[in-house]
């Protein structure tokens, strides 16, 4: 029998509670479908800082380096904000991807029928959308060099630097035009071409790109504020959207807001050979932890994502899915998705229902 090794980081504020209920159903697909799961739990975050001092612990990155897998819920509270940069949860996260070479983010965003009432948008602006965020992770301006605050003559300057090399932004374009390949055959890359330098080099990198290697992919370009407003404008217009770290950062965060709810959508940040990791894109929502309030579908659903891209059981993953719109349909709803004639539960209840389903 197929055996894997899963590093799980519960994380922080609602972390351990979806947590919980995505192993309970990976327990369950993985017996059906005849693998097993072994799992090694891990501090990262706030809960890894008040045991280490460290928000990604050494022994934590080198169990992440040595799974097939790595499941991570979420991380971060403002009791931590207050601590250097270096020391805060979100660095932990940063660290992780940065350790495993994680440079490729992948988010779907795909409209479930039983939620098209539950988006904030019109059902003819949404219905039908099936989209690709993909988005560089380990470049760009969160990390580019050099950065920092300095004084002079009575003021204080904070800067940060936006920088590709040409090669990560092959890379990430390659990852791009793939899943074009696999998926609507439209890749489109969103820049900020006509101010930034930087831009106009990944624009000229990606056509080049498309001209040697990926002919067959429809590519248009568009810049990031046109980007943000054709989101909600028309959607359906987008198959594969391919972005740099900060774009893509904002991007598919109001991507996230067409299903309906942030709490739906899983994420995939993947490498060239490390294990890749699987997460929710919502944060800890500490305000609600403890109190069996937090939605665990997006947790259920990036536990489906570990099985099909980072394990390659596709089957299961498919179950895990097929559970998430059974409940749904059934008008199950978490708070942060109630809607008239539904039946509001709480995290463990949902867990029940899924589970239930996934059964059936």
């Amino acid at each position: 029998m197929t055996s894997y090794r899963i590093t799980l980081l519960a994380g922080d504020g609602i972390g351990p509670e979806i947590m919980a209920v995505a192993r309970r159903l990976l327990d369950a697909v993985s017996s059906r479908h005849g693998f097993t799961l072994a799992y090694d739990d891990q501090p990262m975050g706030g809960v890894a800082i008040d045991v280490t001092g460290e928000p990604l612990p050494a022994s934590t990155l080198e169990a992440c380096r040595a799974s097939d897998a790595v499941l991570l819920a979420a991380i971060g509270s403002p009791r931590y904000d207050s601590l250097p940069r270096e020391k805060r949860p979100e660095t932990g996260l940063l660290g992780l991807r940065a350790g495993l070479g994680l440079f490729a983010n992948l988010r779907p965003v795909k409209i479930i029928p039983a939620l098209i009432d539950a988006s904030t948008l019109k059902r003819d602006v949404i219905e039908g959308v099936d989209l690709m965020v993909v988005r560089e992770l380990t470049g760009g301006v969160y990390f580019g060099t050099p950065k920092g605050r300095v004084e002079a003559e009575g003021r204080v300057r904070a800067f940060n630097t936006m920088a590709y090399f040409d090669d990560e932004i092959d890379r990430i374009a390659r990852v791009g035009f793939d899943l074009a390949r696999q998926r609507g055959g439209r890749l489109c890359s969103v820049d900020k071409a006509n101010v930034l330098d930087v831009s106009q080099l990944w624009r000229d990198r990606v056509e080049a790109l498309h001209a040697s290697d990926y002919p067959d992919v429809e590519l248009s370009h568009m810049y990031v504020d046109n980007a943000a407003m054709q989101l909600v404008r028309n959607p359906r217009q987008f198959d594969v959207l391919l972005t740099s770290n900060l774009f893509g950062d904002i991007l598919s965060d109001e991507a996230a807001m067409l299903s309906g709810s942030i709490g739906m959508l899983p994420s995939a940040s993947l490498g060239e050979s490390a294990p890749g990791v699987f997460e929710p894109i919502h944060g800890s929502a500490p305000d609600i932890a403890g109190q069996d309030r937090a939605n665990p579908m997006a947790m259920v659903l990036s536990a489906a994502m570990m099985l099909r891209v980072g394990l390659k059981q596709e089957a299961a993953a498919a179950d895990l899915e097929q559970a998430v719109d059974r409940v749904l349909a059934a008008g199950y709803r978490t708070g942060d998705l109630m809607a008239p004639g539904c039946t509001q539960v709480g995290c463990q209840v949902m867990g029940d229902q899924l589970l239930a389903a996934l059964r059936d």
